[in-house]
């Protein structure tokens, strides 16, 4: 893939919400997105060996390469313009750590932030930069 891809939860308010913090942060396009209750991001599940039945993280594939959790995040904030690579800072700490405070959030995201009944609909401007 030319282009990282981000597989997000479509229905969670969020998830999209991060959609939109990232294409506002990304000048230059590099990411592309994909839902994870959406054929698209199901097949690229698949094709990396990830159940999509059972994903509930973001994932972010990067020259073929599968990242989740908190680690996704952290790479994404990489690749985006500063302030955000500061936030690699974090790679120091063991993923198991991250990783807890990333469930954390994870698993009350609907309660806490809501939860849409359809999947996001990309605006025509940004309908290049969706894979579904």
């Amino acid at each position: 893939m030319a282009h990282p891809v981000i597989l997000f939860d479509g229905v969670c308010n969020l998830c999209n919400s991060s959609v939109d913090f990232v294409i506002d942060r990304d000048p230059e396009a590099r990411f592309r997105f994909a839902s994870l209750q959406e054929e698209t991001g199901r097949d690229l599940l698949r094709r990396h060996d990830l159940a999509p039945e059972t994903m509930d993280s973001v994932v972010l594939i990067e020259e073929e390469r599968v990242y989740i959790r908190s680690t996704a995040a952290l790479r994404i904030a990489h690749r985006l313009p500063f302030p955000w690579p500061l936030f690699s800072v974090f790679f120091i700490l063991p993923a198991p750590l991250r990783d807890f405070f990333y469930d954390l959030i994870a698993r009350n995201r609907y309660r806490w932030f809501g939860r849409r009944e359809t999947c996001r609909m990309p605006t025509p401007e940004l309908q290049a930069r969706f894979l579904d």
